[in-house]
């Protein structure tokens, strides 16, 4: 379905390349599967009335908000065929917007958890490339879980998403968010090294695919990774052809 280059580095570090120059027949019925449960979890939604609301969601919102909402689908769609298990809503339940905290929380086989925080950007931003964008996920969940980035305590989301995701997400893993969403009201921080991370980085392109955003970057990207602190890395980085993709597949009936 995907389009991807992956390097396993070592059993803590893999690099994943994906490239979206269309969306494919198979790629339309892996979405068309699980599209509400991206959004809303375990829910007797119709996909018709889900798409609705994300694609109203869309309309309302500028460029910047629409890279970073379709940069996250794509995100949680590629890690579920991989076999993570989304332990967070793509949408807000009470609000219908785009979540808040963390851009996504998975588990992996019940044991093994992951944060991972997305950051997108336009090819008309001059000088833009996947390692920078990446860089920036990473800061920004270093910052976050160290309590530098905001007030906001990101586990309390990340826990309310869980607690609706799915009656079947391991009762270990909501009393290990809800334990770091107490820590963190109470001022007790974490050093980013303790935990799963993934930084992924999406760059939209103006509808004219070019391959030097993804081609030859594995070696770059390798570099990186041993500039950061972590226990096990996932870097994943998304070419898109086209942000209007995404908002095509929300057009069809």
């Amino acid at each position: 379905m995907f389009q991807s280059l992956t390097k396993v580095i070592n059993s803590n570090i893999s690099i994943h390349i994906i490239d979206i120059d269309s969306l494919s027949i198979d790629l339309q019925k892996f979405i068309d599967q699980h599209f509400v449960y991206i959004c809303e979890g375990e829910s007797d939604s119709d996909l018709e009335q889900v798409k609705k609301i994300v694609l109203k969601f869309l309309s309302s919102k500028n460029t910047n908000t629409k890279m970073g909402a379709t940069a996250e689908f794509f995100l949680h769609l590629y890690l579920k065929s991989l076999g993570y298990k989304q332990e967070c809503l793509y949408l807000n339940l009470e609000e219908g917007s785009i979540k808040k905290g963390f851009d996504g929380y998975y588990s992996l086989n019940d044991i093994e958890e992951y944060i991972m925080e997305s950051k997108s950007g336009s090819i008309t931003t001059s000088g833009i490339n996947h390692p920078d964008k990446v860089k920036e996920a990473y800061n920004d969940l270093k910052n976050s879980l160290a309590g530098t980035k905001s007030n906001n305590n990101p586990w309390k989301n990340a826990y309310n998403h869980a607690s609706h995701i799915d009656v079947a997400t391991a009762k270990n893993i909501r009393k290990n968010i809800k334990k770091l969403s107490d820590e963190f009201d109470n001022n007790q921080f974490h050093n980013i090294k303790d935990f799963n991370i993934i930084p992924a980085s999406t760059i939209f392109l103006d509808n004219i695919w070019r391959e030097e955003f993804s081609k030859d970057i594995i070696g770059r990207l390798e570099d990186l990774s041993n500039e950061f602190e972590f226990t096990k890395l996932n870097l994943i980085c998304v070419t898109q052809k086209s942000l209007k993709l995404f908002e095509e597949y929300l057009e069809e009936n």
